[in-house]
């Protein structure tokens, strides 16, 4: 099943709002630019980047590898190399069960206050 779409969602987004999303510094972003050749914002004549949502998710994927399982730009490098569909494939597993996860922990707190 698809993600439902939102229809508020924007085209393009500033560096500075998807720096945001992920909690992590512009100039982080800027640096996975130009380690990662699969994250390319465009980029207007004064060089002011615009992120598209393919451009987020793969900050999501290079996000996800680094940040939260903790490999090395080396590391996330090959394994985008090597597997990039089974990569995202898998993060958005683990995305989906958190949510799961998360919705059941709140059904059980409101369970447990009606007890």
């Amino acid at each position: 099943m698809a993600p439902i779409e939102n229809k508020n969602q924007k085209l393009y987004y500033s560096i500075g709002e998807v720096a945001e999303m992920f909690g992590v510094n512009e100039s982080l972003l800027r640096y996975w630019e130009r380690e990662f050749d699969i994250i390319r914002p465009r980029k207007n004549t004064k060089g002011t980047r615009s992120y598209r949502k393919e451009d987020i998710d793969n900050i999501r994927l290079v996000y996800h590898l680094v940040k939260e399982k903790g490999l090395t730009l080396d590391g996330a490098k090959k394994k985008l190399k090597d597997n990039k569909d089974g990569v995202s494939k898998n993060h958005e597993i683990i995305t989906r069960l958190q949510l799961l996860k998360d919705e059941l922990v709140a059904m059980k707190t409101e369970l447990d206050a009606i007890e």
